[in-house]
């Protein structure tokens, strides 16, 4: 292949239409085609990175090896791609104009007037190479966010077309589109998807193929219509209906024999054809008669649960991959926090689940709450995993209730307590006196290594591991010594042992009590769960027999 290939993705009608799920698929069944593929985000918003947005609005902030914060989708790329994806491959708005501005200044365009056009584009364009060549793809997927026909995303659309001009043989133009059903008439709707067609050619830009997102499978007439006003091939019409399980998209996009059509636009031949791995592991998932019911006490319960799958989608997956593993279905329950301040007899409630999860969070809105939780999970030994600020919590509690330290807590929460098991991270404190927020949490990946014979240990396979991070606070290594005589074992720490990273009760006194400060959610995959979750959902089914 004597070219690089790059997808475009864009949306239409509306917000939310699936661009993500469909360039994680789409690049999922080219690379079961022998293709190395890798997949470009690119943010229409002012912020440099996704780190300062508010996962309520925007849902999950994703953490890469390499320390960025990121959309969610770069997560979905991950999953579905079974690589990492870097800080390379994510770009906003407002990283593109620093990095220009930023040149400007220091005379990297040889005196020019400085312009939004052509400059701004050919920023992008560089961006989306040099993420091409760093990950030695021989096809990119670059999903745009937003809506064709807004302002924010028209200097993107530029882009793209300028590299389809310079290179029409290696670019193509996926449009994935949103045909209603009004309930008040029962017929599929097309004329939103053509005004959307003809917004999309108002920027120069005309899709190669027309993805319909819909309630339903769509039929041919409708193929017909859109094929005639959209000036498309009616066999580049791809019918994308609702399903109930995401992974099943590649699957269908294969019906249409989408990969094979991309290939043929590209003048490439598949060199494999091979997504059993896939087919089996939807399989299992669509079929789970027995269930693995799990607890989640999140910060954004009151917030809607369509909103919480966003917010924390990560930790969710990697729940269902576990449970998948086992050949069960997750069956995953919010749980409110506030009520178990308000009523602690509310926590029987607990007794009816296979396992606990407390994810990572920040603030203290319900932390009380959560605590007693998680004070429950102990004593009554119900199998509980805390990620990052459910392993801080998890520390607060055991000092509180076990070491007798009752005014135990996270400087977070209280900074005038005396008892302070966790506290901000030195050079943290720098940063936040200095009003340095953006992208300055401890991030990325960092080394661990783990204590010999712990069940951390076990589950890992292996002696040093490698997990992100994203979080402030820290154990306090002053109340080291006293926690684990106690009884706590710390079951991970950095390689200079300075920084405890895991922390556990031993197999002989609770079936699984894990706290990690790390998210290892953020390196789950479908064919390949998290040892954690693993195991948290293996001891989750041993204790409910």
């Amino acid at each position: 292949m004597s070219h690089k290939k790059y997808i475009f993705v864009i949306g239409g009608v509306m917000s939310g239409v699936g661009k993500g799920i469909a360039s994680a698929s789409i690049g999922l069944i080219l690379k079961s085609r022998g293709f190395r593929v890798t997949a470009v985000k690119i943010d229409p918003y002012i912020n440099v990175d996704a780190g300062t947005m508010n996962p309520v609005e925007h849902g999950e902030v994703f953490v890469t090896d390499d320390g960025d914060e990121t959309d969610q989708d770069i997560g979905n790329y991950e999953r579905f791609l079974d690589a990492n994806i870097l800080r390379d491959n994510y770009m906003t708005t407002g990283r593109v104009y620093q990095s220009v501005i930023s040149r400007e200044r220091n005379l990297e365009y040889g005196g020019k007037c400085v312009e939004v056009v052509p400059h701004i584009p050919y920023e992008v364009i560089d961006r989306i190479k040099k993420a091409a060549t760093k990950s030695r793809a021989e096809i990119t997927m670059v999903e745009i966010g937003g809506t064709a026909g807004e302002y924010q995303n028209i200097l993107f659309l530029e882009a793209a077309r300028m590299m389809h001009l310079k290179n029409p043989e290696d670019v193509l133009f996926i449009f994935v589109t949103y045909l209603p059903v009004p309930s008040k008439i029962g017929e599929m709707k097309t004329k939103p998807t053509q005004m959307a067609v003809k917004s999309l050619n108002s920027a120069g830009i005309q899709p190669d193929f027309i993805l319909c997102r819909a309630e339903q499978p769509i039929d041919n007439p409708r193929k017909e219509k859109i094929a005639l006003f959209c000036n498309v091939q009616k066999d580049a019409i791809i019918s994308a209906p609702d399903i109930d399980i995401v992974y099943q998209v590649p699957i269908n996009f294969e019906k249409d024999k989408l990969s094979e059509k991309i290939l043929k636009r590209f003048g490439l031949k598949p060199k494999q054809k091979n997504l059993n791995a896939w087919r089996r592991m939807v399989a299992i998932a669509g079929n789970g008669k027995d269930k693995v019911r799990v607890g989640i006490i999140g910060k954004y319960f009151a917030s809607g649960e369509f909103i919480l799958s966003d917010a924390y989608i990560s930790v969710i997956e990697s729940i269902k991959y576990a449970c998948w593993k086992y050949k069960r279905k997750a069956q995953i329950e919010w749980l409110n926090s506030d009520l178990y301040e308000k009523d602690p007899a509310a926590l029987k409630e607990l007794k009816n689940f296979n396992c606990l999860v407390v994810p990572g969070g920040f603030g203290s809105r319900g932390v009380e709450g959560k605590i007693a939780a998680i004070g429950y999970a102990r004593r009554n030994h119900l199998p509980y995993l805390g990620l990052c600020y459910g392993m801080q919590l998890m520390v607060v509690e055991f000092a509180r209730s076990v070491c007798g330290l009752k005014d135990a807590n996270t400087t977070e929460i209280n900074p005038k307590t005396k008892n302070p098991v966790i506290h901000i991270m030195p050079e943290q404190a720098e940063k936040l006196a200095k009003k340095q927020y953006g992208n300055t949490m401890r991030l990325g990946a960092w080394p661990c290594v783990l204590k010999r014979g712990t069940l951390a240990q076990k589950l890992y396979g292996k002696n040093k591991i490698n997990e992100r991070h994203r979080h402030r606070y820290e154990f306090n290594n002053t109340y080291r010594s006293l926690l684990e005589k106690n009884g706590l074992v710390i079951s991970g720490t950095s390689p200079d042992n300075k920084l405890v990273e895991i922390v556990e009760l031993p197999p002989d006194s609770h079936p699984f009590f894990v706290g990690v400060q790390f998210h290892p959610e953020f390196k789950s995959r479908p064919l390949n769960p998290h040892p954690l979750f693993l195991g948290l959902v293996e001891a989750g089914i041993s204790v409910k027999k």
